[in-house]
């Protein structure tokens, strides 16, 4: 390398480095580092006075509630919330750094999309308040943009951007925004997101009748113990019932999937419950049930239900026919411990007879389907073969 092809590389690195310093120097004018002694994004969060939480986009808003015995949300009727995700959200962010602080004038929060919601419009932010039980606010976050991050296999797979963070504005203060990890991903004023999704679970069942408002579709199956085989009730000598369906539509509400509450004051022609399929249950553990059913929702990818719990267990337990007097006790204290069992269980689902739901059509439809569905398809006989007529000889 001769000393004018020196001088021209020297002189690059110059420029380049002269370059980078720029860059940086504009990135530290609008960056700038956590404040010394500031550990947290919210300063002294009141994690234990937080007794309603407001989520607000420009789209809507949710409530979500703290009662004496569980977060409730408001817009279902006072349904139960997710608690635990209501607690580990409030955890989360008393614990949450402030991450990187950015230097920003007011007219420029539309830029990161933490406009006040309330404003409308685009850029607009998702803003989250905090209050006491007595309705005070306590304090309030802006959610903003999500910040993404190319995938470091993109060039290779095609695998795009990926968001790794937010920005974020405490108590509308422009000198308080911050880039930090967490997405919030599920921080949106979606009821059905926060709502509790326990729900009934019709167990052991003894017998089931389906009625439909069109008779003809209506069937009952019954059996005899918690493991026998399903009996169509009534069947005509045609009928045989398809033993794989009943199986199926007995299993059908052990864990039927809650979509949403219905919201109060939804009419009863929307729901399609003034004019019901009626589906009866009894089980082996004196658990009666009667669940509603009415139309399928607009999206078709839900029915919306009522039900009705009852509790009928004898008296007395029965004793086997050739039960020993030494067997007796034992066996009055398992009854009576079920029995105390099923009683508490009862009391739990009875309380779901409050509100109307939205069930996933997915987990119900083996137990909706008309009594011509639940029969064994009909074995075709065999065709006679006619008798081959005798030539006639010549």
């Amino acid at each position: 390398m001769n000393t004018k092809q020196l001088l021209i590389l020297l002189g690059a690195c110059v420029l380049l480095g002269a370059v980078g310093l720029v860059i940086r120097s504009k990135q530290q004018s609008a960056w700038r580092d956590t404040p010394a002694g500031r550990e947290r994004l919210i300063p002294d969060f009141p994690i234990n006075d937080v007794a309603h939480i407001t989520i607000k986009q420009a789209t809507g808003e949710v409530n979500l509630v703290r009662t004496p015995e569980n977060w409730v949300v408001r817009e279902r009727a006072d349904f139960a919330a997710n608690s635990s995700e209501i607690i580990e959200l409030l955890r989360k962010l008393w614990e949450m750094k402030p991450g990187q602080l950015q230097e920003i004038s007011s007219n420029q929060l539309g830029r990161l999309e933490l406009l006040n919601p309330a404003k409308g419009g685009n850029n607009t932010g998702t803003l989250v308040e905090f209050k006491d039980k007595s309705g005070k606010k306590l304090t309030q976050l802006m959610l903003g943009k999500k910040h993404v991050k190319k995938s470091p296999d993109s060039d290779m797979f095609g695998g795009g951007e990926f968001p790794d963070g937010r920005f974020v504005m405490v108590n509308d203060d422009v000198k308080n925004v911050s880039l930090v990890s967490e997405t919030f991903n599920n921080m949106e004023p979606k009821p059905e997101q926060w709502i509790n999704k326990e729900f009934i679970r019709i167990e052991k069942p003894r017998t089931i009748s389906v009625t439909f408002t069109n008779a003809t579709n209506s069937w009952k199956i019954t059996r005899e113990t918690e493991t026998g085989e399903w009996k169509l009730a009534d069947a005509k000598a045609d009928e045989q019932l398809d033993n794989v369906k009943a199986t199926s539509a007995g299993s059908a509400m052990t864990s039927p999937g809650l979509n949403d509450v219905v919201p109060p004051g939804t009419k009863p022609e929307t729901t399609g419950l003034d004019h019901p399929t009626v589906i009866e249950i009894e089980t082996f553990e004196h658990l009666n049930y009667r669940l509603q059913f009415g139309k399928k929702s607009a999206d078709d990818n839900s029915y919306y239900m009522a039900v009705a719990v009852a509790f009928n267990p004898p008296k007395e337990r029965t004793p086997g026919k050739d039960e020993k007097k030494e067997d007796k006790e034992r066996l009055d204290k398992e009854w009576k411990d079920n029995i105390k069992k099923f009683e508490e269980k009862y009391q739990k689902e009875k309380a779901f007879e409050k509100w109307q739901y939205l069930v996933s059509k997915w987990s119900v439809e083996s137990i909706l389907k008309p009594r011509s569905e639940m029969l064994a398809p009909k074995k075709e006989e065999p065709k006679k073969e006619e008798p081959k007529k005798e030539e006639k000889k010549s």
